[in-house]
């Protein structure tokens, strides 16, 4: 178990050299900064096997093996991999004919995507856990920017051994991307008034200080690789800040009016009439000291009645939580039912390096397919967060996935993964 304390000196899964500062800084930084990130392959990939190889050995992710043995792996991996990019130009006037359904998280899932932390290593153990949660009910899809990562992941996958017979449900595509928060920068998938499938992508821009070109282009990418028709969401958003119960209520925080100015209550109410079929929007406080302002951080939908909320236990955002639970106690959902709110512990704020504010969240969650993934933070706090769940979604099969490193960058499951909903039959 760990220690609460205020005060971390840990890693950082952002890419921080891309950050935009004066030179003589990114200058002195640099030679630090190259001793925990692979920085020489940030923009291209290593070029051979053998370049892999080191890579993998410096940086110590696979300790058990030799860099002969880590070599011959890489030229025998099997791992599926398609190129998924296309020369689409997005189209940020594009709206459909008619409004989609976002399908709860608690429906059929065809895939969950996630995207591999090709330059932040500590994480690979986390998105190791992830993908071997998901891929025994559902495919689990890894974007990478490059194939030899892809082989490189799959290498380190088969060295952790857990994914058994499941290993034809992991598949890579190769996609230009910035960064690893598919949650809020890949495709929105709805359902038409067919149950076709549907994508839409919101404007990605909420971190000004670093590149987002790349993720911001993703979600169109992929839906020219998938044959999906995908249009515009005329927002600046992010996918951590929207959840759906399927039936008719949306929750996103009150951040979405700082991120877009222009909109008021109405104004919002009507365009997403537009894009969307909800009948009722709840919006929820921003937690205070936490920059994405997402409402997956204080609130996670167990099913359309059902709420798991983060508990006013720490003294930092104590009142914005207070009043989250006030508002589910008080709230109904678009069929007029009263919520039966779960209050998950909230660990205390820490701050890392002495810059970034830090907090853990249990309701950053996944469910998938009768399965519950469940950030744990090596707290005593983890066993009560399990329970909880276990209390509140009986039917489900409960998996903590260790987010202690993950958290640094302020997100957890949910924020490394992306639903893709399956047809309706």
């Amino acid at each position: 178990m760990r220690r609460n304390l205020p005060l971390r000196f840990e890693f950082i899964p952002y890419p921080i050299w891309r950050r935009k500062m004066p030179k003589v800084i990114n200058t002195l930084t640099k030679p630090i900064i190259q001793r925990f990130y692979p920085l020489a392959y940030d923009e291209t990939p290593p070029p051979d096997p053998a370049s892999m190889a080191d890579v993998l050995v410096r940086y110590r992710l696979l300790p058990d093996m030799t860099l002969t043995e880590i070599h011959q792996a890489l030229l025998e991996s099997q791992a599926q991999i398609e190129n998924a990019y296309s020369d689409v130009t997005p189209d940020f006037l594009s709206t459909p004919e008619a409004p989609a359904r976002i399908p709860a998280q608690w429906e059929t899932m065809e895939s969950i995507i996630v995207t591999w932390p090709t330059i932040y290593p500590p994480l690979w153990d986390l998105h190791s856990e992830m993908v071997e949660a998901i891929a025994p009910v559902a495919e689990a899809v890894i974007i990478v920017p490059g194939e030899l990562w892809a082989h490189a992941a799959w290498v380190y996958l088969m060295q952790r051994g857990n994914l058994g017979t499941y290993q034809n449900r992991v598949k890579f595509l190769v996609l230009p991307i910035d960064d690893i928060w598919v949650r809020d920068y890949g495709p929105i998938v709805c359902l038409d008034d067919a149950g076709h499938q549907i994508a839409f992508s919101a404007v990605y821009d909420h971190l000004p200080k670093y590149p987002q070109t790349r993720d911001n282009a993703m979600p169109w990418h992929w839906a020219a690789y998938m044959g999906m028709p995908i249009f515009s969401l005329n927002l600046h958003t992010e996918g951590g800040n929207l959840l759906s119960d399927g039936t008719g209520t949306l929750i996103m925080s009150e951040q979405i009016f700082r991120a877009n100015p222009k909109y008021n209550r109405q104004t919002l109410e009507d365009y997403l009439h537009t894009v969307f079929q909800y009948d009722k929007l709840i919006i929820t406080p921003k937690l205070a000291l936490e920059h994405t302002g997402h409402v997956d951080l204080l609130a996670k939908l167990a099913n359309a009645n059902t709420v798991l909320v983060s508990a006013p236990t720490s003294a930092s955002t104590a009142a914005q939580l207070r009043a989250n639970i006030t508002l589910f106690n008080r709230e109904t959902n678009a069929i007029g039912e009263h919520y039966t709110v779960f209050e998950l512990p909230t660990p205390p704020l820490y701050f890392n390096w002495g810059a970034y504010a830090i907090r853990r969240s249990y309701t950053n969650s996944l469910i998938v397919n009768g399965r519950v993934l469940v950030p744990i933070y090596s707290l005593k706090e983890d066993d009560t967060a399990l329970r909880i769940y276990e209390e509140a979604m009986p039917d489900y099969e409960i998996i903590p996935i260790d987010c202690t490193s993950g958290i640094n960058g302020g997100g957890a499951v949910h924020c490394m993964t992306k639903e893709v909903p399956a047809k309706a039959n």
